[in-house]
């Protein structure tokens, strides 16, 4: 069993955080194969980072005949909704994890399939039809918007497709300017030949979605509180990792701890769709980066193997929770070293 997060930089502020100066982390997993009665996966080594994920996996299959299969790496749904920040990597290209992927160590070019919803609706025709582009964080899509025939603009904002930009210059006779509010939703794919009775060596990485809070969320005033019981549960916060917040609240002179938030969210669940429905042998390796960070996440028999390398290593796994991780990062340079 797992759960991880690792989460981004924000600003460094010693007072409790909450809702309004948190980065949303985007959930993000591994592949899918359209045909699973065939295909085992051999093996699954995931390393996790706040600054890189990589998977490597060995399918094998197991008839006496080729089998053809669509494999599809699953992007996280994104919306334009200004009420939230979600960390995007790259927020300017389609390719927003920047994914990359090869197959048997050669360089894959996987299609790219995007549609577009405002309220559930397929919208994807209408931003065709006017030439704005699919990314709602993307400085192309608003300068589109900005070019729409004002009855269109109307009528997109009446459908939820678009609001007026609470950044905007709003003032008597001021020309309406409008912002996203759809939903982006990608799927990286491509066609893949399973030779009869072979393994085939597949590896993938990407960019992290990385949150996170710009001071601690579940400790202040001298106490755990705030998300402190939802942040026991995911990231099982033992009583080293408290008493270690514990102490850097004791340590600074207005007793918080000066830490900040990152968190990284891996949906590892929808991963089960091979033959038996198991990994043969899992391997993940979860990187916390900083000697000096805490670091909090759920797992079986988990070592430490480095200076910032924990390792969790499993037998025909069955992937029942998907993985999240908790990083305090010093919010200066007087941390120490803890786990």
């Amino acid at each position: 069993m797992l759960r991880y997060v690792l989460a981004v930089a924000l600003a460094f502020s010693i007072a409790p955080a909450f809702a309004n100066d948190s980065i949303a982390e985007l959930g993000t997993g591994g592949l899918i194969l359209s045909r699973s009665d065939a295909v085992a996966m051999q093996s699954e080594d995931l390393f996790i980072s706040p600054e890189k994920v990589t998977v490597d996996y060995v399918f094998h299959n197991n008839t006496d005949k080729d089998v053809e299969a669509i494999v599809a790496f699953p992007m996280p749904d994104i919306s334009g909704d200004p009420e939230e920040m979600p960390a995007i990597p790259e927020n300017q290209s389609d390719n927003f994890l920047g994914f990359e992927v090869t197959i048997d160590g050669a360089p894959a070019t996987p299609q790219l399939e995007q549609k577009v919803f405002a309220l559930g609706i397929d919208i994807s025709a209408d931003l065709k039809a006017q030439n704005v582009p699919f990314n709602p964080f993307g400085d192309a899509a608003k300068a589109a918007l900005a070019k729409l025939p004002r009855a269109v603009a109307q009528d997109w904002e009446s459908r939820g497709i678009i609001i007026e930009d609470p950044e905007a210059d709003s003032g008597p006779g001021a020309t309406p300017a409008y912002t996203p509010f759809w939903q982006l939703r990608s799927t990286y794919w491509w066609r893949s030949t399973f030779p009869a009775n072979k393994d085939v060596h597949v590896s993938h990485r990407y960019r992290p979605s990385v949150g996170g809070t710009s001071s601690v969320s579940f400790f202040y005033d001298g106490k755990f509180q705030g998300q402190y019981a939802a942040y026991k549960t995911r990231y099982c916060m033992d009583d080293t990792f408290e008493n270690a917040v514990r102490k850097a609240a004791k340590d600074n002179a207005d007793g918080y701890p000066r830490y900040y938030e990152r968190r990284i969210a891996y949906i590892l669940t929808t991963g089960g769709n091979w033959a038996a429905g198991s990994i043969g042998k899992f391997k993940l390796t979860v990187d916390k980066g900083n000697p000096k960070a805490l670091v909090s996440f759920c797992g079986d028999n988990v070592k430490k193997i480095g200076p910032t390398t924990f390792e969790m290593t499993a037998d025909d796994f069955y992937p029942e929770h998907d993985i999240d991780i908790l990083l305090l990062e010093p919010s200066d340079s007087n941390g120490g070293d803890a786990n």
